[in-house]
């Protein structure tokens, strides 16, 4: 079996679009990578959001609740 190269000789880029993703970077892009063990739990966007929200959402109300003092029961 003849093992493939990676990159080509030539690419032909005679049919690409200038600027085609412009608009979408000016508004802002975060690129993340998760490590394996993440991602298995966290496999897509949506996912890692969620989680990420939930512990911002926690956070926050434990501030909120440390900085009235001490909880009583």
């Amino acid at each position: 079996m003849k093992k493939q190269k990676e990159m080509l000789d030539e690419y032909d880029f005679s049919k690409g679009v200038r600027g085609k993703y412009v608009k979408a970077y000016e508004q802002g892009v975060n690129i993340v990578k998760l490590d394996s063990d993440v991602s298995k739990i966290f496999p897509d966007t949506k996912s890692v959001n969620e989680a990420l929200r939930t512990l911002i959402h926690l956070v926050s109300k434990q501030k909120n609740t440390s900085s009235k003092g001490p909880a009583t029961l």
